[in-house]
């Protein structure tokens, strides 16, 4: 039965399920044609609207970090767009999330026409869909040109407005949210994280390691997710999903998408299987700079630092015809940071549970780019978190007890040692893509950190363990006060979620 929060959708005209190409001929006034004969475009708007996205309580008792709006005052909102959108000309586009029939979802995106660019781009998001007729599972209803810049989502009818931006980051995220919700919903949990499978040599028998990697925007996530691993033969990777996945209370991890939406800025040819597929005809940009003759240039940052493509998932090496992840054997929680965090920690369950609710990492462009480059930290590293924080670090505590095969480790891509006595070392990729190849060989020798707990390495094959170890670069007295401080810092913020397990926060005082 229709949520009664849900309002049918009546405009002039509406464009039911066009074909990419009548798409991208209608977003042809605003395309920048690459020489690859891919096509970008420049928005107004061009990084998500965080502190103008808001949650309807009706149903959901909201988190500690998300914004509420009255329903009274959704609804009066509601009303205003259904109003005005019966004078306009609409898209209305179905598409599935996921692929396995346990999770498959029916979305429906409608939007002003006039901006069929964001549509295409959706359309290679997702798949086909398989009852188009039917009543969709979500529903995102977009409205670009709308006055007022205000994204509200109703997590129990299904339903978001995004009102007054075209950064096509608000179409895709929308569908996600609501997935993610709605998997927690079912017992699992909806996760920001990549999936891969490592096939490596253990013991004379090629095995396969499902791994999943959690990481905001310019932590390396996909990165990492696509690496090769400098893996051969019958050795290799399968790249399974760059965003989202939905993990039951088994470990098992439903991919969602198609489509790889990848931030672009500073992407050069030596990131072989990235670069390869980004430019591929199939691409869409948004807000990366072209040159007069039609050349991408990805270094260019005068347009912004949050340029953005939609690439085919078939276009990329190393994939298959599966997107969902088995079982996820080893969970990476990638994070940036500089000083006294090391490349690599291995954590009890508690201490997974906890560096999950800590998310971590620096602020980029694509979240808030007037802070870019500064400390943050985000749940789950997953800002579209809807409900209870607390509930998803218990969760995923109860998973991982209920899966003693699930191992998780801390990872670090910033660097080692900065501003100590002597001058930092940068963690470089080709060292965390040896780090992860090792975890999934299971031979790197681990020794218990004093200060935290946790299990760091003591050898690693081909690392040089000494550049890597944070207490070379300080004295022992500010050593002890970076750790302090770091300990105070965590502490504090794992007590803004009430219902957290007293095991999770006290996993981070030793």
């Amino acid at each position: 039965m229709r949520h009664p929060f849900r309002q049918a959708v009546q405009a002039k005209k509406i464009h039911v399920n066009p074909a990419p190409e009548q798409m991208r001929e209608w977003a042809l006034p605003g395309e920048m044609t690459t020489a690859f004969g891919s096509a970008n475009y420049v928005t107004k708007v061009r990084n998500r609207s965080a502190k103008m996205t808001y949650i309807v309580p009706d149903g959901v008792k909201l988190g500690v970090m998300q914004q509420p709006i009255e329903l009274s005052k959704a609804e009066e909102l509601r009303n205003k767009v259904h109003e005005y959108l019966k004078g306009k000309e609409m898209i209305a586009l179905d598409r599935d999330m996921c692929q396995n029939p346990e999770m498959r979802l029916h979305c429906r995106l409608y939007i002003s026409k006039h901006v069929a660019r964001i549509p295409l781009q959706w359309y290679n998001t997702l798949f086909e869909a398989s009852n188009p007729e039917g009543e969709p599972d979500i529903i995102s209803i977009y409205v670009p040109e709308w006055p007022e810049r205000i994204i509200f989502a109703h997590p129990e009818a299904g339903v978001t407005y995004i009102l007054g931006t075209d950064y096509f980051g608000e179409c895709k995220k929308s569908f996600l949210r609501m997935a993610m919700y709605i998997i927690k919903k079912r017992g699992g949990l909806g996760l920001h994280a990549g999936s891969k499978v490592l096939k490596v040599k253990r013991g004379g028998k090629l095995q396969e390691v499902g791994f999943i990697m959690f990481g905001l925007s310019g932590t390396g996530k996909t990165t990492l997710t696509l690496h090769d691993h400098g893996l051969q033969g019958e050795e290799g990777v399968i790249i399974r999903q760059d965003d989202v996945v939905l993990m039951n209370e088994k470990g098992f991890c439903y991919g969602t998408e198609r489509g790889f939406f990848i931030k672009t800025e500073g992407l050069e040819p030596s990131q072989a299987v990235l670069y390869s597929a980004a430019t591929k005809p199939t691409a869409l940009y948004e807000n990366v700079w072209i040159k007069p003759d039609g050349q991408i240039d990805f270094m260019n940052s005068v347009i912004t630092g949050n340029g953005r493509g939609v690439i085919l998932r078939s276009d990329v090496a190393n994939t298959d015809d599966t997107i969902d992840l088995q079982k996820a054997n080893k969970i990476l929680f990638i994070t940036r940071r500089d000083t006294i965090v090391p490349i690599v920690a291995k954590l009890t369950h508690e201490q997974a549970a906890a560096y999950f609710m800590l998310g971590e990492s620096i602020e980029t462009s694509a979240g808030d780019p007037t802070k870019a480059g500064q400390s943050k930290r985000e749940v789950g590293t997953n800002p579209f978190i809807v409900g209870s924080e607390a509930e998803e670090g218990n969760r995923l505590l109860d998973i991982l007890k209920s899966n003693k095969d699930m191992e998780c480790y801390l990872i670090n891509t910033g660097n080692v040692g900065k501003n100590g006595d002597k001058a930092g070392t940068k963690i470089s990729i080709k060292v965390t893509t040896s780090v992860m190849k090792h975890i999934a060989l299971d031979d790197i020798e681990w020794v218990q950190d004093p200060d935290w707990g946790y299990l760091v390495p003591s050898k690693i094959e081909s690392v040089d363990m000494e550049a890597y170890d944070p207490k070379h670069y300080y004295s022992k007295e500010e050593y002890q006060k970076l750790t302090e401080e770091l300990r105070s810092e965590r502490k504090q913020w794992l007590a803004k979620f009430p219902g957290l397990r007293p095991e999770i926060a006290k996993a981070v005082e030793k």
